[in-house]
Parts: structure tokens; sequence; C-alpha cells
């Protein structure tokens, strides 16, 4: 772990969709470096479940419910970080979701229309809100969490999803530039294959396309933990105007294909005995 001391003390972060997954891994990380965490769910259910599980961390954790696609959900979310903390140093635009592996054609408009809003309206907002409150201070990291497509990369049945993270990239970095003299940081987060919910259910299926996948996903993949450390120490330590903080390097993906005939790793089977 990276000696953080000195910037985490009063440091206060805001995690859009952290209570599951790679969010929740990240709020955990920040609170074990001493930060103040605000945590957000789609629901009170989920919400209340996160802040239950992060109880002993007392008054420097809080939560709220609200739809992070929609602006009035994002003002609700910096409304109250700012009314239980006094404001946002960190904010991170987690949220997203995926949909079938279905070619676009396949999907029906309404699941076109969720992903688009989350991923795309709610990342534009999500940077914009807090950005405004950071600027006055000239001072803030605002980070956007890349995926699948970022990089260009094509698959069949995941262009809508592909097509959302792909023109984050480009907002980010766009935004970056426009607010080079604001102080204020705006980086992307790319984790590569962490082992959640929206990375089983692309091979939840039981084809043999489904089985690749699960293949190659238990060679490329890491767990939750070992990515939200990661992230959390480099985007504290992070000094430049637009910060590209990346888990799955070339070097990195090298080293696990040589690893990968001496390490066994199933996270597919481990999950689905616990579930079942």
């Amino acid at each position: 772990m990276m000696d953080n001391t000195a910037v985490t003390a009063e440091t206060t972060v805001v995690i859009t969709g952290s209570s599951r997954g790679i969010g929740f891994g990240l709020a955990e990380q920040f609170l074990l470096r001493g930060c103040r965490v605000m945590v957000n769910g789609s629901s009170a259910a989920t919400t209340d479940a996160a802040l239950e599980r992060f109880r002993r961390y007392g008054d420097r954790v809080r939560g709220v419910a609200a739809d992070v696609s929609c602006r009035n959900g994002l003002l609700l979310l910096h409304r109250e970080a700012l009314a239980h903390f006094g404001g946002v140093d960190i904010w991170i635009n987690n949220a997203g979701i995926s949909h079938e592996t279905m070619k676009v054609w396949e999907l029906d408009a309404g699941t076109v229309e969720r992903v688009l809003r989350c991923n795309i309206d709610g990342v534009v907002q999500g940077t914009i809100i807090p950005f405004l409150e950071m600027r006055k201070r000239g001072a803030g990291k605002i980070f956007n969490m890349e995926g699948f497509g970022s990089d260009g990369f094509m698959l069949d049945g995941m262009t809508v999803y592909g097509t959302t993270k792909r023109s984050l990239s480009y907002f980010t970095r766009s935004f970056a530039h426009e607010a080079r003299s604001s102080g204020v940081q705006v980086g992307t987060l790319s984790p590569g294959m962490v082992v959640t919910d929206l990375l089983r259910m692309t091979a939840a299926e039981s084809s043999q396309e489904s089985l690749k996948k699960r293949k190659f996903f238990n060679v490329m993949a890491d767990d939750v933990e070992t990515v939200s450390v990661f992230l959390a120490d480099r985007m504290l330590a992070a000094r430049e105007p637009s910060p590209e903080i990346r888990w799955l390097t070339k070097p990195r993906m090298l080293g696990k294909l040589l690893l990968a005939p001496f390490r066994k790793r199933d996270f597919f089977s481990q999950h689905d005995s616990a579930g079942s």
C-alpha cells in the first residue's frame, strides 16, 4: 500500500454505483486509507445493504439512494455529499449498465435507451456537476470508468455497450482539455477485466461461445480487491491534469498469458456454487 496519509486525512470521495462490484471495492479501499466516502446505490435496499457492511467505519461513510442516470439523481448525490462532508475531493463516475449479448437490432428500444442514458448521459452530467463546484476551489479530481470498447475493440453482441464506453473516453479527454486551466483533474480509470456480476453476465450461457469467454476471462480477469487497491492508490497519488490510470497494461497482459499454463483459476464455477 502506498503512503497517502497526508492527502487522505480530510479527503472526501463520492462513487456512483458503489453498492456492489468494483464501486464497492473502491469505497472500501478509500475507507481503509482514512478517507470519507459517499456510497450510492440505485435503491434504498442496495444502498442500506452496502452501508451495513461498512458500519465499522462510522461517520466516515454515508449513503444516498439515487438514479445517477439522470441529472436530478446526480444533483441529489452531490448535495448530500456537500451537506455531510462539506465538499468533494474525488468524484468517480463508476455506475454503468450493460445488456444481454445480442446484436443491436435484437435489443428492444427500452434497453438501448437505458444503457445510453446511464452510460453516456449519466457520465456527462456526473462530470459537469462536481466540476462546477470544484472549479470554484481550483482543485479536485473527477474520474470516469472505462470498460469494454473504450479502446475500439469490437465483439458481436456488445455494440451498444461498447459504443457508450468509446464515447466516454473521448468525452473525458476533451472535457479535460477544455478544463485544463481550472485546477481540476479529469481522467479515466481502466480496470481491465474485473470479476463482477456484469462480467459474469457476458458469459452466463452454456453455449460454446460462452465457454470460450469463460476460459479467456479466467486467464485475463482479476478479483475486485486486487484492482481496487491499485486504482485507489493511483487516484490519490495522481498529479497530472488528465490522469489515465490503467490496470491491465500490455506487460501485465503478457505476464498473464505466460503464467496461464501454471495458474488455474475458475471464477465462474466458484460463483455458480455460491449461488446454488
